[in-house]
């Protein structure tokens, strides 16, 4: 299957951010934990050139610590200030004020040697759909400063929000790009919930899912399901359907349930921490 999805609302957007973008002088990008390469969109880093960085990895309670310490690394070897946090349960904001602070020392340091003192700094919170773009700004904020969602594409326009007389946060919505030229990156977004599902194939994602973990994870699967776990993904499919009762008419295995059945499991962390994009 191949994996895109670019609706028009996103050419919008971006044709949006780069006028915002004028008037900014740090991008906050949020990335998914789970995949911080695949989820990292090229069109922001083009648009994102000569302003500070800000690099939040998001759901970190979902993805795998020690891969999530990595990405931090890699990030800090590019000269990205990079966190983990998880904005559902507000860990790792308190961090936020002072990597802002960081990210943003030569503007703030220009500002005073020009005599501009409490100026805040105006940043543009940047992200793919379903990332988690409002849940942290609410969180961050300590108030519902922005409609929350757990699907795709719930903020549809720009909205400034003012956190306090130093921070100024433009919203933006989730956006993606025209083509993904590696089909892993599509993959992997489908995976984590950025595309509409309704599109998609979820026997197809499953499929996908398991030869991963099985890779990567392999007692994921049979540790949650409690079966032995056959090298053979379909077999696996099966395997699940027995042991969770997903039947069709004539006793037969019902295999999309099953499918959404390991998806939800992976979407909200029952199979383990996991991070499909490893260094």
């Amino acid at each position: 299957m191949d994996y895109q999805w670019y609706p028009g609302h996103m050419t919008k957007a971006i044709r949006q951010m780069k006028e915002d973008i004028k008037l900014i002088d740090l991008v906050i990008e949020l990335l998914d934990a789970r995949i911080p390469f695949s989820s990292r969109n090229p069109d922001i880093d083009n648009l994102g050139q000569n302003k500070a960085r800000l690099v939040l990895l998001n759901k970190a309670d979902l993805a795998d610590e020690a891969q999530n310490n990595k990405w931090i690394e890699y990030f800090k070897e590019k000269g990205i200030v990079a966190l983990k946090i998880n904005s559902k349960n507000k860990q790792g904001m308190k961090e936020i004020n002072n990597a802002v602070n960081v990210a943003c020392k030569e503007k703030i340091e220009r500002n005073k040697k020009r005599g501009i003192m409490n100026r805040p700094i105006r940043a543009m919170v940047v992200g793919i759909p379903n990332v988690g773009k409002s849940t942290f700004i609410n969180a961050y904020a300590g108030r519902a400063a922005t409609k929350t969602g757990n699907k795709p594409g719930v903020t549809k326009g720009k909205q400034w929000i003012r956190l306090n007389k130093n921070l100024e946060l433009l919203d933006t919505p989730g956006i993606l790009w025209p083509k993904f030229n590696d089909r892993t990156i599509g993959l992997h977004l489908a995976l984590i919930g950025s595309m509409n599902d309704n599109i998609l194939n979820v026997s197809d994602m499953a499929y996908e899912l398991i030869k991963k973990l099985k890779l990567f994870y392999p007692e994921a699967i049979t540790t949650r399901y409690n079966i032995d776990g056959d090298d053979d993904p379909v077999q696996v499919m099966y395997q699940i359907a027995e042991v969770r009762g997903c039947k069709l008419k004539g006793n037969q295995p019902d295999l999309e349930k099953t499918c959404s059945i390991i998806m939800d499991d992976f979407r909200n962390g029952r199979l383990g921490k996991i991070t499909l994009d490893r260094l």
